[in-house]
């Protein structure tokens, strides 16, 4: 069954005190060319009640990719990495063979009046021969990456490759994933810009694919990217991403992923019995579900 102009629609997820909207996995597609895993964080105004506290959790497998339009995230990890990450930067840790991280609001911004937070909490899957590399954190602030203009459309390169530019994130497989926006009506023909399988992700506005309408909150997913073209109202705002699948299936357990189903099982027992390389100075601890 062909996946051209399957519509995802976003479903609530609760994180702790965040409700958040899951897009992948999906029941019908599990991932889009690497990317396994998609949240959408808000938009919601954060005050003292709500305030982001993930305890130290592990990944295997994977790289996360955290996106802001607004608001901040402070990642710590078990390779000594600290870092803020702000609106337009990227936070990608490379999990590897295992890492631990948090993640919380920064102490900036617990004030009085609160803050808004909203943007995108991603996992890429690692290709085989990469999962098990020796973890890493990587960060761009929003002025490292490729922007352009090209008519009514704004672009901004994020990661991978795509319209003839490279982010310079080190990434692990072939992949993109580019924010589009626009002021006015405007069509975004792909071209031969971007191979691979393709998820656009709709931030706000509408667009039009093959005489559908399709709102904020759903993403169309395409098999193969190339020539596809997308009509966006006025004020729209996107996110592409993709890239070439893997030839093996990729299996999922709580923060875990992998090829085999064996290495996850190792995965748990290692986090059950502390095993996974800790944050210094953090003793906190999220028990596997």
């Amino acid at each position: 069954m062909s996946n051209r102009g399957l519509i995802i629609p976003e479903r609530a997820r609760s994180i702790g005190s965040f409700t958040v909207g899951r897009i992948l996995p999906f029941r019908k597609k599990r991932s889009v060319g690497p990317f396994v895993f998609i949240d959408h964080i808000g938009p919601k105004h954060v005050s003292e009640d709500g305030y982001l506290g993930v305890d130290q959790h592990p990944h295997i497998g994977l790289s996360t990719l955290t996106y802001l339009f607004e608001g901040a995230i402070e990642h710590k990890d078990s390779t000594g990495a600290q870092k803020v990450i702000e609106a337009g930067d990227v936070g990608f840790m490379s999990a590897g063979s295992g890492i631990a991280h948090t993640e919380r609001t920064p102490e900036y911004l617990k004030t009085p009046k609160g803050y808004l937070m909203h943007g995108y909490q991603i996992w890429i899957a690692h290709p085989k021969a990469k999962e098990e590399i020796e973890p890493q954190f990587d960060f761009l602030s929003s002025k490292d990456l490729p922007a352009w203009k090209e008519g009514n459309l704004l672009f901004k390169l994020i990661a991978g490759a795509g319209f003839g530019k490279i982010s310079p994130l080190p990434v692990h497989s072939d992949l993109f994933m580019i924010e589009v926006s626009c002021s006015d009506v405007t069509e975004l023909n792909i071209g031969k810009n971007l191979q691979g399988e393709l998820g656009l992700l709709i931030v706000s506005g509408e667009v039009s694919c093959e005489d559908k309408i399709i709102a904020a909150g759903n993403m169309i997913v395409t098999e193969n990217a190339e020539n596809t073209s997308f009509s966006f109202s006025k004020d729209t705002h996107v996110l592409l991403f993709g890239g070439t699948p893997f030839p093996e299936e990729r299996f999922l357990f709580w923060n875990f992923c992998s090829s085999s189903k064996e290495r996850l099982e190792r995965a748990k027992e290692d986090w059950r019995n502390k095993r996974f390389p800790k944050i210094a100075g953090d003793d906190t601890f999220i028990p596997l579900p």
